[in-house]
């Protein structure tokens, strides 16, 4: 019988058999230059895998994945493309193992890096491997100032929150991981906050009584009072959206997660600074900050104000301060007490009367520079020179 069989039918007896959708491995015979794999497939006719049916990612080259001899597994598409070879797809037969592996990597709770493909009206559109997922834009976590069409083409990393594979349903999102990043930022810090510990923070919001601080992700509060010793600046004129600034922490609430800052430039107390450097008797030049009824508040140094009450103004007797003060004005005054626990001084500007022509009239050159000299050599107090001055005179 087999003497009567030609040469065909023995090959095609000695030739397997293969058909629609079976998954077959065969070795590589040609890569050509546009990407087409040919493949021996022990076949009647050789099998062609196109550069489209290669990988998902297109941006793979197939000459830099495999070489002339090595072997290749692929699914049947067609047993004739039209030209005599076998139509196979490497994607269809690599699709089985990347649904395996995706389906580990979400049960485990594992996150993705993939390129956006596409993106719409209602968020953007990932491929793993042949698999769409969808990023909703309340999980995209994309900035307000940012626009979700410049996404596409970029890389972005999630984790797979949904996966319904019956209805090809794949829901991501970026947000999570965003969040899960914030909470152990934050988890950190309330672990390891202390009393007068330094830290970066950036300015996010400004109020009438002080500042907002991000520091980490935890919120905290920078108080008028701890951004300045001055009584008459805003939070405005110190800092501004968006800064950066070094903040110590004063006060802290773990369990109500409140956090109250002072900024590093606040600067020494001018209160213990004044303590030092000023007395009872002592004679100042000040300026006028403010009038009220009662009388006029008076700078005397950076951070110092004191009270010249209206019974200390003049010898003579007025109704309102604003008969013989005005704002701005610089006046000399004497200081009749000084209370630094309370942060309250007193001063006299009656008790100056008739020392010169007039309120406001400072003192000579040469006599600032004689108590320059004398204070600094620790010689005297000003309220001494400048009394002794007036004496004189």
């Amino acid at each position: 019988m087999m003497d009567n069989m030609n040469f065909e039918e023995l090959l095609n007896q000695t030739l397997k058999e293969i058909r629609v959708g079976q998954t077959v491995t065969g070795e590589i015979i040609n890569i050509t230059a546009q990407g087409e794999i040919f493949v021996d497939l022990g076949y009647k006719a050789d099998g062609i895998i196109p550069r489209t049916e290669f990988s998902f990612n297109e941006d793979d080259d197939p000459a830099k994945v495999y070489k002339i001899g090595d072997r290749i597994t692929a699914d049947i598409i067609k047993l004739n493309d039209g030209l005599g070879n076998v139509l196979l797809s490497a994607k269809k037969a690599n699709a089985k193992i990347f649904k395996q592996e995706f389906e580990s990597k979400v049960k485990n709770n594992c996150t993705f890096t993939e390129k956006v493909t596409a993106v719409n009206d209602n968020g953007l559109i990932v491929d793993y491997r042949g698999i769409r997922i969808f990023i909703p834009l309340s999980l995209s976590a994309i900035p307000r100032d940012e626009k979700p069409e410049d996404y596409k083409g970029k890389m972005v990393t999630f984790r797979v929150i949904e996966y319904n594979e019956e209805n090809r349903k794949v829901i991501g999102s970026i947000k999570i991981l965003h969040d899960e990043e914030k909470q152990a930022k934050e988890n950190a810090f309330w672990s390891s906050v202390e009393i007068g510990k330094m830290y970066k923070g950036t300015v996010t919001s400004l109020s009438s009584y002080g500042a907002f601080v991000d520091i980490d992700g935890v919120q905290g509060l920078l108080h008028i009072s701890g951004m300045t010793w001055e009584r008459n600046k805003k939070p405005e004129d110190i800092l501004k959206v968006g800064q950066e600034i070094k903040v110590k922490v004063i006060e802290f609430d773990k369990e109500n997660k409140r956090l109250k800052l002072e900024y590093d430039k606040k600067g020494p107390n001018p209160w213990e600074v004044f303590a030092e450097k000023y007395h009872v008797n002592d004679i100042v030049e000040v300026k006028v900050m403010n009038l009220m009824p009662f009388g006029a508040f008076v700078k005397i140094e950076k951070g110092i104000e004191g009270l010249v009450h209206i019974s200390q103004i003049s010898e003579k007797r007025i109704a309102k301060p604003d008969e013989v003060l005005k704002v701005g004005q610089k006046v000399n005054a004497k200081i009749i007490n000084i209370d630094i626990e309370n942060k309250k001084v007193e001063l006299s500007i009656k008790e100056l009367e008739g020392t010169s022509d007039e309120i406001g009239a400072t003192i000579d050159s040469e006599a600032n520079e004689i108590i320059k000299t004398e204070v600094e050599e620790g010689k005297a107090s000003i309220g001494d020179i400048l009394e002794e001055k007036l004496k004189k005179e």
